[in-house]
């Protein structure tokens, strides 16, 4: 089942169920899977690795809405926005922790015999091809950072 299927399988059931916040955050999902649908290819297909950039893009943005609204002393709507953020979160393949990412960052270090900061988009690019939509770019960052400049 693709995931626009499950998308409005799971909107029928928020409507049911009238649960706001789920319809909201559902709504978004399939708002940017249809206009990336449309825009991205001729023969309107959408790859599961543009699912994930899709979803992730969703997430990160209510994350920073949610800041936003935290440092305007907003807390109410920080809360919905964190809660529709970790919603799509859930529609994302299963996270890999600190410790798999630091994993996989040390052995594209070693097979792309990288040393240096210099090599840090070298080692990004193919650290982000392999964790396809599992880890955080920000987290991925980090961890090279720290690996290249030892």
């Amino acid at each position: 089942m693709s995931l626009i299927e499950k998308i409005n399988i799971d909107l029928k059931q928020a409507m049911l169920k009238k649960d706001k916040l789920k319809l909201e955050s559902l709504r978004a999902i399939k708002t940017s899977l249809i206009l990336n649908q449309t825009s991205a290819s001729p023969q309107n297909k959408i790859t599961l690795e543009d699912e994930v950039k899709i979803l992730q893009k969703l997430v990160k943005q209510r994350k920073e809405s949610s800041n936003i609204y935290i440092n305007q002393n907003r807390s109410d709507l920080a809360e919905i926005e964190k809660a529709q953020a970790d919603f799509i979160s859930s529609y994302l393949p299963k996270q890999l922790t600190y410790q798999e990412i630091e994993a996989i960052v040390s052995k594209v270090i070693v097979d792309s015999n990288s040393n240096g900061l210099k090599d840090m988009g070298k080692v990004m690019g193919e650290v982000v091809n392999r964790t396809l939509g599992r880890a955080d770019g920000k987290t991925i960052s980090d961890i090279v950072k720290q690996k290249l400049s030892i």
